[in-house]
Formats: structure tokens, C-alpha cells, sequence
């Protein structure tokens, strides 16, 4: 079984640093994970994708994840600006970076959500690291959310990706996405 995620953001925000975290830190609990971009026009304020796997490497694909488990948007305006629920599977979990509580957050997305995870991550990240930049943030949500990292692997993952001066910022910015997330099962 392969669990996909599809990511949603738009430039600067960390979009596809945050799915490449996912597998560095799926790596880091022994599970096969891939993460992988699909780029618009690149460039800071255009939506941006990527897409994680975690799961068995023989079910892993290399395509665009058309029908993801879970949603994780790191824009707290998109859901409300354009449709990215296309392919959600029934029962599908949303992690939003919004100030928006899960009841309504459930009305914005109207779809049949088992899980939403809420939390305003971009006022956490100019908190934490200084920089509207709210992947690490969401990287926290996205753990308390599912259930598929521990906080431990997505710390060590954020110590490989980041230099020694901008690691514990963004780790105490994990941690505060994970503590202060608002969690709703449905």
C-alpha cells in the first residue's frame, strides 16, 4: 500500500522543500517514500505542486498522484481562489495552513473528509524563523494530522536539509505546527 499526498502551494512558501522533508523523514523510520515537483511558470507567487509517496516501493509510481489520500496546502488563500480537491479520494484528510476552524474548513472543500488539520502556519513561521515560509510549520500539522511521521524523523530530516543556523528555528516551528494544530476526525 502506497499512501500519496498531493502538496499545494504557491511559490515561496516551501511547497516542494516541504514534500522532499516527507521523504527524507519517511526515510529516516524505514519506509520507501518519493517526492517529486511539477512546476508551472517557476517562479515566486505561482502555484506550485509536489507530490509525496510513502509505502511499499513496488506500488511506489512516478506519475502525477491523481487520486491522493491527503491534501496539504500550504496557501491559506487557494482553496477559497480555485477547485484542488479534483481526485480526492472519499474519506480523504486536508491539511490546511488556515485560520479557519475544521467544521468550516469542511464547507470551503466540500468533499467527505475523514480528517482536516488546521492551524494558521505562516503567523508561526514569521514567529519562529522570521520568514512568511510555512512548510516546516505544516510539516508538524501534516504529523499530528496522520500519523504517518514522528516528529523525531521530521526533525532529523530537517537538520539534513537545512544548515546547522536555520535548523533549530525551523525545528521549533515543526514542533509549534504540531502542538497547536487543531484537529477534527469527521
Amino acid at each position: 500500500m502506497v499512501e500519496e499526498i498531493r502538496l499545494h502551494g504557491m511559490g515561496g512558501q516551501g511547497v516542494v522543500a516541504c514534500g522532499e522533508l516527507i521523504a527524507i523523514a519517511a526515510s529516516y523510520e524505514d519506509k520507501f517514500c518519493r517526492a517529486f515537483p511539477m512546476y508551472g511558470s517557476a517562479r515566486r507567487g505561482a502555484p506550485v505542486l509536489a507530490f509525496a509517496q510513502i509505502g511499499e516501493e513496488s506500488e511506489a509510481t512516478r506519475s502525477m498522484i491523481y487520486y491522493p489520500e491527503y491534501l496539504l496546502v500550504l496557501d491559506p488563500l487557494m482553496p477559497e481562489q480555485m477547485d484542488i480537491t479534483q481526485g480526492l479520494k472519499d474519506k480523504g484528510v486536508v491539511i490546511w495552513n488556515t485560520h479557519k476552524t475544521p467544521d468550516e474548513t469542511k464547507e470551503i472543500f466540500k468533499k467527505d473528509l475523514r480528517t482536516v488539520g488546521v492551524l494558521d502556519a505562516t503567523a508561526i513561521a514569521v514567529e519562529t524563523i522570521g520568514r512568511p515560509i510555512p512548510n516546516t510549520v505544516m510539516l508538524g500539522v501534516f504529523a499530528k494530522t496522520t500519523g504517518l511521521l514522528k516528529m523525531e524523523s521530521i526533525f532529523k530530516a530537517i537538520d539534513k536539509r537545512f544548515p546547522e543556523r536555520l535548523a533549530e528555528p525551523n525545528k521549533k516551528a515543526a514542533q509549534a505546527g504540531y502542538d497547536k494544530a487543531v484537529v477534527k476526525k469527521f
